[in-house]
């Protein structure tokens, strides 16, 4: 790949073009990334529609796995969404923390930010709010959040040790997170891994699992579990746009796995607070975060 602003320039502007496409065409690529497959299955993405607080127009299917369904949200919890897209696990976190609680989005990119806002405004919510921002360099003050989850986006920033350090910073002492993500077991072919297209669509930026872990592992959170691991199957029209087909016969023979993972762990520290204190302490955890000087209120 290229250098780590080119590679944020290109992921962007890839997801720039995601945000105008339809439901169909990002449910049949990889992560919506484009090289869509004429084989009549999803590749990634997993089934929103049972949980409460789904919204259709927010689902552009651009997931690989459902991080919100496990995250063991509670009412009055502040959320933080990493990559929110047009709000779909936004949506859902608040239907869990409910009123009292609070929703955070982050997205890279400007179109999705604003997709994202025009469905919250139509659903008339006011405790979930979108910002522009790197995950890399949160645009948030420390240890606010009791919650994060992503779906099918760390995998997309380059310096992932960077961003989990970012997720350990936000999360209050005791907080956790709930991730999916797609990670790797044997290695790609050099033309798929170098491939800005399957980079965009979460297959070529992914780690190996055990550094993916090892990485969470290093940076001290606790209680480290893989929730959920499900193997997917690249459909071979998509994967000879990059290989020829002695290398695509090669990589089905090799035993490499690309698999949807989603990981939870805690940040060290006291017991996050119940229902009850997180209302209590509302009003001093948002003067707290106007008074850091930050734009985060």
């Amino acid at each position: 790949m290229n250098t780590a602003q080119e590679t944020k320039d290109m992921v962007r502007a890839k997801y720039a073009e995601i945000a105008s496409q339809d439901k169909g065409t990002n449910a049949s690529s990889c992560c919506g990334a484009g090289g869509c497959s004429t084989e009549a299955y999803t590749i990634f993405s997993d089934d929103y529609s049972k949980l409460e607080g789904y919204n259709p127009d927010a689902d552009l299917s651009l997931g690989c796995g459902l991080p919100t369904e496990s995250a063991g949200i509670k009412k009055g919890d502040t959320v933080l969404d990493l990559g929110s897209g047009a709000g779909n696990d936004c949506f859902v976190a608040r239907h869990e923390t409910g009123e009292d609680g609070r929703v955070i989005g982050v997205d890279f990119t400007p179109e999705m930010i604003a997709k994202a806002k025009s469905n919250a405004a139509k659903l008339g919510y006011q405790n979930v709010e979108f910002r522009q921002g790197d995950i890399e360099a949160l645009p948030l003050t420390s240890n606010i959040v009791d919650v994060v989850v992503s779906n099918c986006v760390l995998n997309l920033v380059p310096d992932k040790k960077k961003a989990f350090s970012e997720v350990l910073r936000v999360l209050k002492p005791g907080g956790h997170f709930s991730i999916s993500d797609v990670a790797l077991k044997g290695e790609l072919p050099g033309n798929l891994a170098k491939a800005a297209e399957m980079y965009a669509g979460c297959v070529s930026g992914a780690l190996q699992e055990s550094d993916y872990l090892g990485i969470i592992h290093g940076l001290g959170f606790e209680q480290v579990t893989v929730q959920k691991r499900k193997q997917i199957i690249v459909p071979d029209d998509i994967l000879a746009n990059y290989l020829s087909a002695e290398e695509l016969a090669a990589f089905k023979a090799s035993g490499t796995g690309i698999f949807s993972i989603t990981v939870s762990a805690t940040k060290p520290g006291a017991i996050g607070a119940t229902p009850g204190q997180a209302k209590d302490n509302k009003e001093e955890l948002k003067a707290a975060c106007c008074g850091s000087g930050s734009n985060c209120c």
